[in-house]
């Protein structure tokens, strides 16, 4: 059992072996407090002694209680106006303008397992021992509303997955303007915040800040997730670093616009909340409608960034990506794009498919760029139908082609979008998003369609289903390339255009899901100009995800390293490309290009046609190192060691389950006088085991290879730092060492 209640004083609490979640009912208002998030404690018949009250100055409060201030008190999911002046987790308008609630406790009742979201993505279980889900009901007498907040622990993982659902059991509609997944008060303000942001070509930056007083938040207004900011942010202690110490994760599992907010009040209290932005959203909820919030998974750790990281990456690998390929090894692929760009025929690709093929690479892509008149970006997006100048064969043509060469062939869409003058445009000029009388802004030459309607819905997927089953497509990538501007439909009232942004994306995910449902064995990658929508959302449909368009292997380390604070090497879409590099011009070696890829799905987005001999052997060996390591990479537990936002040098590691082996990756980007004599010093090995550095015949222990680390240059002989010494390091210089067990 991992929910327990204390039935006299309602006090609940969720925990297993390694985490705590404590929160009681308030005895006079009904309102929830939270007591204790954190380290796995014991539990026990009472936790009063956990109640933190004072009496302060100025504070508002019930009638005969003088310590009652919700202003003053942690909350559960906390409303404003009713003595709390902090920002809310929830806001409701009745019909006579009243944003006044007082939603209080009502009732109970605990799950085994984990119920399923109704139109969204979400973590879930295969058996029902691997989670317990309690649900605590709220209800406001005079909205005649419920609020329910489902808290599911699993079992075996330092993990509490939020969600809420509002119930409009009265006779008359209200609007939701504000919805959180999850709110927790802390109770000390000693933590920085660490978090994710970027644009287009370098997503995944990680920032750290000290919290202040006040508000800091990161958000989306975009209509996706967005290169700006990944939704997702940890509070961490000043000490923790990726090898030691207390963090708290938060991610939310949603594809939209979404706030993720700290609020340090002026008694050092921190209040964490993550959930839909509340701008530009107002839901109207009828009579008898239910509104389900997104998940937010609550991740802690004492065990530094990498402890938060690795429960996210098993839980989101094994528990939110699903289906097919959650647990194959996926393909090697080539895909055209940087190739070619819009400029090919059947033939050119063919040629490519031919000549990977005998490299070893088993999957190829045909990226934009072979549908109506697409010869550039401005035009023919809608008409999914090929070009028969390009491809006189067509798809279904080309893919058995490819398929008889003994390769798989995969396909680029971009469905959420529209160019004019295409078919689809003149038909249904109304299916785009935007305002009436107001000009409709573009993006890279095209309009987001509509998809909060059926309809539109149900066209896009008639055309793709058109062209997938009369082909043989093993993968499709699913492209968007554009944020959602004059946000508007036609189709919904007035007082709803504040769903839009919600709609579309639950349009989207029925999108794939209407794909999957009829197309389970396509393996689906995700990407929205790079990582525009690289979020828990998306890895519930497409269990990878292009990271981002810029393929440089210097500027990946930075990306890659960001995206693995949250997810797994393996939702981690990462190709080898041409030099000079397309997207900033450097010249990185065959081989640090291919060691940085190795740490993600892995593939290659060049003309391999016009390689030497000598760069095919080196594919060759490349291939068929990844096959080799391929399991390894998607499932071992991964460690970042050396950040290269604070130094010239990236380091991390992969290690087996059963700690036999190990994937070390070491990059250093710029050659600096003496550097030769640096080491790097490992982590997550057993120190007991006697390990063999691959192409080295010396031995070392796991920890002499923790605490002293590999030595990678030196004056003698038969050391990991002779097989360094090989590769003369210059400027983006990088090494693998595998380890295995003697």
């Amino acid at each position: 059992m991992t929910i327990k209640v204390n039935e006299s004083a309602k006090e609940f609490h969720l925990f297993n072996e390694n985490i705590s979640y404590i929160f009681r009912v308030l005895e006079k208002s009904k309102q929830l407090e939270h007591l204790y998030f954190g380290k796995s404690m014991k539990h026990r018949d009472s936790y009063k002694h956990l109640i933190e009250r004072e009496i302060r100055p100025s504070s508002n409060m019930f009638e005969g209680d003088h310590t009652s201030s919700l202003e003053h008190i942690r909350q559960e999911y906390p409303s404003y106006g009713t003595t709390d002046f902090r920002y809310p987790a929830h806001m409701i308008t009745n019909n006579e303008g009243s944003h006044i609630t007082n939603f209080k406790y009502d009732s109970y009742q605990i799950i085994k397992g984990k119920p399923t979201l109704n139109a969204l993505p979400a973590t879930y279980v295969e058996q029902e021992h691997e989670a317990e889900t309690l649900e605590i009901t709220l209800h406001d007498a005079v909205l005649n509303a419920k609020i329910i907040l489902c808290y599911t622990i699993y079992t075996d993982r330092n993990v509490i997955a939020r969600n809420t659902r509002f119930v409009n059991e009265g006779e008359e509609a209200f609007f939701i303007n504000n919805a959180m997944s999850t709110s927790v008060d802390l109770p000390d303000d000693q933590y920085e915040m660490v978090h994710l942001y970027g644009a287009w070509a370098r997503e995944g930056h990680v920032e750290t800040q000290k919290l202040a007083k006040g508000i800091q938040s990161i958000s989306s207004t975009r209509g996706a997730s967005s290169h700006v900011h990944n939704p997702f942010l940890a509070l961490k202690r000043a000490d923790t670093t990726n090898h030691s110490g207390e963090v708290y994760g938060f991610s939310l599992v949603y594809s939209g616009n979404f706030l993720g907010q700290v609020e340090v009040d002026t008694y050092n209290v921190t209040r964490v909340m993550l959930g839909i932005n509340p701008f530009q959203f107002k839901w109207k909820l009828h009579p008898s409608e239910t509104f389900q919030t997104p998940e937010c998974v609550m991740v802690y750790s004492d065990q530094g960034l990498n402890g938060m990281s690795q429960t996210f990456h098993e839980l989101y690998r094994s528990r939110l990506a699903r289906g097919y390929w959650r647990d194959k090894e996926r393909p090697i692929l080539i895909n055209n794009w940087e190739a070619t760009y819009f400029d090919f025929n059947e033939e050119k690709v063919l040629t490519i498919a031919e000549t990977a093929k005998d490299l070893g690479i088993e999957l190829f892509v045909l990226d934009d760029g072979w549908f109506g008149e697409r010869h550039d970006d401005s035009t023919s997006l809608g008409d999914w139908f090929e070009n028969t100048d390009k491809l006189p064969n067509g798809i279904s043509g080309l893919s058995k082609k490819v398929e008889s060469l003994g390769m798989k062939f995969g396909l680029w869409f971009e469905p959420e979008m529209v160019s004019k003058g295409t078919k689809l445009f003149k038909e249904h000029p109304d299916w785009i998003i935007s305002t009436p009388n107001r000009q409709a802004s573009h993006g890279r030459n095209q309009f987001v369609l509509d998809f909060s309607r059926t309809e539109v819905v149900d066209h896009i997927f008639k055309l793709m289903d058109e062209v997938i089953c009369k082909s043989k497509i093993s993968y499709i990538k699913w492209d968007m390339n554009r944020y959602i501007t004059e946000a508007y439909s036609a189709t919904l009232n007035s007082d709803q255009q504040g769903e839009v942004f919600h709609r579309y994306i639950l349009g989207v995910y029925n999108l794939f899901d209407r794909l999957i449902n009829k197309y389970p064995e396509i393996l689906f990658e995700s990407c929205a100009g790079g990582g525009a929508r690289f979020d828990p959302g998306m890895l519930y449909y497409a269990p990878q995800t292009w990271t981002s368009d810029n393929t440089d292997a210097v500027e990946r380390l930075k990306i890659q390293y960001g995206t693995s604070m949250v997810y797994p090497l393996s939702a981690i879409g990462s190709h080898v490309s041409a030099i000079p590099n397309h997207q900033v011009g450097r010249m990185a070696s065959f081989d640090t290009r291919a060691n940085v890829a190795f740490f993600g799905t892995f593939g290659y987005e060049l003309d391999i046609t016009k390689l030497s001999d000598e760069e095919k052997n080196k594919v060759k060996e490349q291939v068929a190192f990844f096959k080799e390591k391929r399991r390894l990479i998607r499932s071992g537990k991964f460690y970042r060691m050396l950040s290269p936002f604070e130094s010239n040098e990236t380091s991390w590691i992969i290690v087996s389950e059963n700690k036999t082996e190990a994937i070390v990756g070491y990059y250093k980007v710029l050659a600096r006088p003496n550097e030769q004599y640096n080491r790097v010093k490992l982590i997550g090995l057993d120190p007991t085991k006697l390990y063999k550095i691959q192409g080295t015949s010396a031995t070392h222990y796991g920890d002499e290879l923790m605490h002293v680390g590999i030595i990678l240059a030196g004056n003698y002989t038969d050391r990991a730092a002779e097989y360094w010494s090989k590769e003369h390091p210059s400027d983006y210089s990088s090494k693998i060492f595998v380890l295995k067990e003697v």
